[in-house]
């Protein structure tokens, strides 16, 4: 018996790519707004 069986509908990938590309976006974002500003003010 396939257990996942309900997993595999369209609505689901869409769902996790979804929630993949928040992620990226929020990681790009705390990139842009921290960690560069910080590696700005080591170097100055």
């Amino acid at each position: 018996m396939d257990t996942l069986g309900g997993f595999d509908h369209p609505a689901w990938l869409t769902a996790v790519a979804t929630g993949v590309s928040y992620g990226i976006v929020l990681l790009g974002l705390f990139v842009a707004l921290f960690v560069l500003p910080y590696l700005l003010f080591l170097a100055l």
